[in-house]
């Protein structure tokens, strides 16, 4: 199952990482002293911000009898002049969509959110883990372009040792408070399953169903990307397809194996649709067939998740695989088909400096947030009991509030940020800092 599925609360590759903002513009030339009333010298050419050099002239005054005759000026040019770069917008660098990077990070809050307060209805109203999934299928064709083989390697590689480095921590205290591991220990290694673990340290190992989940996307991508490629609208669509055969015609096997393949089956559409927002295929789609399917998929998931509250025992997303499934197929193609159509960006969060400072440190400190932030809400319950034992934070405090607690796992999570992050940067074959 899921870690929506397991009734909790992405890598996308990471999402991401590194890359500047804000568009940098054309340096200004400073300019050029005109001549006065000197003889004419045949002038350097001005650089062509200044347009022709017959552009400016001054006049001469008439001279007298007795004096020399002035040189004659040249007469101005007839030919048109060029235009100056100016009137053209200066062409925006290569750099990080800032549309891309605010769904990112506000899809790290809404999983922090949901581990915290459990609230059913969270991924209605923005299903985290599609989005990430998304997005990371955007990225992995973009990597494409490049050398299959290069990218799957570079994606492996900055995935595993964040994950290694958080995994040493916790299987040493899983290993002290009496696990007994088998063979399954060497997917803690390479999480091609799912790691293995005792039920004390369950909250935080279950979360690495999203790291299998990725690894196994790009594993497969570039052999998923050719097939796209061949049809790809068809493909699209068909993605969908896997999630309703398990759902109505055979079910998985309930273990390792039959996990992966159920969760790669739900979200197979959001990273299929990451090709298709990339390769500029949504674009071309006509805004009313968009909008109609869209809106399809989501009734369709939101009627399967509250008809069957009975048979799942809550109208969850995150426990439902083929509502989960269908909302967040139509809802992840809204947003990427309003960025592919309206060309939505986003430039105007440049001006606010620091929560455009906080969008980068969440994108470049995914793999970081993610993995530690079930530790942190884990450690602030008991230091929020801590809180009780003094007589001021007990009366001025609300210790007793959720949002408290919330609040307290937030500064947990800054803290790992500073303290791990840094791993990171040394698996993305960068300088090690405590914020990027």
């Amino acid at each position: 199952m899921s870690w929506d599925q397991y009734g909790q609360g992405q890598y996308g590759q990471q999402y991401g990482q590194g890359d500047g903002y804000g568009d940098q513009g054309q340096a200004s030339v400073p300019p050029q002293p005109y001549g006065s009333s000197q003889p004419y010298v045949q002038p350097q050419p001005y650089p062509q911000h200044y347009g022709a050099y017959g552009g400016y002239q001054q006049e001469v005054p008439p001279a007298e009898s007795t004096a020399p005759l002035p040189r004659a000026e040249p007469e101005p040019s007839r030919e048109p002049r060029p235009v100056e770069p100016e009137t053209a917008p200066p062409a925006r660098p290569a750099g990080r969509d800032r549309y891309f990077d605010t769904l990112r990070a506000v899809a790290l809050v809404r999983v922090v959110t949901y581990h915290t307060f459990g609230w059913a209805w969270a991924g209605m109203v923005f299903p985290s883990m599609g989005i990430m999934f998304g997005l990371a299928g955007t990225l992995m064709a973009k990597s494409l372009e490049r050398p299959a083989l290069k990218v799957v390697k570079s994606r492996v590689r900055r995935l595993l040792p964040p994950f290694w480095f958080w995994g040493l921590f916790v299987v040493v205290a899983m290993l002290i408070h009496g696990w007994m591991p088998g063979w399954q220990i060497v997917y803690w290694i390479v999480p091609l399953g799912d790691p293995p673990g005792n039920a004390w340290g369950e909250q935080a190992w279950e979360i690495l169903w999203y790291l299998r989940t990725y690894l196994w996307f790009v594993l497969v991508s570039p052999l998923l990307l050719k097939v796209f490629r061949l049809a790809p609208v068809p493909v699209l669509l068909g993605s969908l397809a896997p999630i309703v055969v398990f759902q109505f015609l055979w079910q998985p096997p309930d273990n390792r194996f039959g996990t992966g393949l159920l969760d790669l089956a739900t979200y197979l559409f959001c990273w299929v649709l990451g090709f298709a927002h990339r390769d500029g295929v949504l674009a071309r789609l006509k805004p009313a067939a968009v909008v109609l399917l869209s809106l399809t998929a989501l009734a369709y998931g939101g009627w399967y998740a509250l008809a069957h509250q009975a048979e799942y025992g809550t109208y969850d997303l995150d426990d439902i695989p083929l509502a989960q499934a269908f909302w967040s197929a139509g809802f992840v193609t809204l947003l990427m088909y309003s960025k592919a159509r309206l060309n939505v960006d986003f430039a105007g969060l440049a001006r606010l400096r620091r929560l455009d400072r906080l969008v980068g440190v969440f994108n470049a400190r995914a793999v970081t947030i993610y993995l530690w932030h079930e530790l942190a809400l884990i450690l602030a319950v008991p230091l929020v009991d801590q809180f009780w034992k003094v007589p001021a934070f007990e009366t001025y405090l609300p210790l007793e509030s959720q949002w408290f607690m919330f609040g307290v796992g937030w500064v947990l999570i800054a803290l790992f940020v500073l303290a791990c992050g840094w791993v990171e940067d040394v698996a993305g074959r960068r300088r090690p800092r405590l914020l990027p």
